[in-house]
């Protein structure tokens, strides 16, 4: 599975700064919620927020991957933000994050939210990708080193 099928290049940024992980969620849900008929950014943010309250989606090395379902959406959705100064996101390696990927899929859609799931945990594992993420100039060119990541 590709990453850029379940994202686009309006829901991809850097440069961000908060002050805390409750901050990085409203934003990252109101740019989950761009575009998405009868869908609010608070819709999206009660369903990650629900979801970080069973354990962080902190993975680790830097990493999060918040995610949630709701319904009224007809497919998975994604989107990526990278932070301009690392966060305490209670991750549990303890490190700060500055790379999260969002993730919303349908109510009932096991299957796809695993399989999503496990693509984007197997991107964020590549430290050649992690690193090019890092170092993208622009939002066109992170959104870039996501499109034409490929797992190994």
């Amino acid at each position: 599975m590709k990453i850029a099928e379940i994202l686009s290049a309006d829901r991809v940024s850097l440069g961000h700064t908060f002050t805390s992980k409750k901050k990085a969620l409203e934003e990252l849900s109101q740019t989950l919620a761009r575009g998405l008929d009868g869908v609010t950014a608070t819709d999206v943010l009660a369903s990650l927020t629900a979801r970080e309250k069973l354990g962080s989606t902190g993975l680790g090395h830097g990493v999060a991957i918040p995610h949630g379902r709701l319904a009224g959406i007809g497919g998975s959705i994604g989107a990526f933000m990278r932070l301009k100064h690392p966060l305490d996101y209670e991750a549990h390696d303890g490190h700060p994050v500055d790379l999260m990927f969002g993730l919303l899929v349908p109510q009932g859609a096991t299957e796809a939210h695993l399989k999503h799931l496990a693509a984007i945990a197997e991107m964020f594992s590549d430290e050649a990708f992690c690193k090019k993420a890092r170092e993208a100039a622009d939002d066109k060119a992170l959104f870039q080193v996501i499109s034409d990541y490929a797992p190994a």
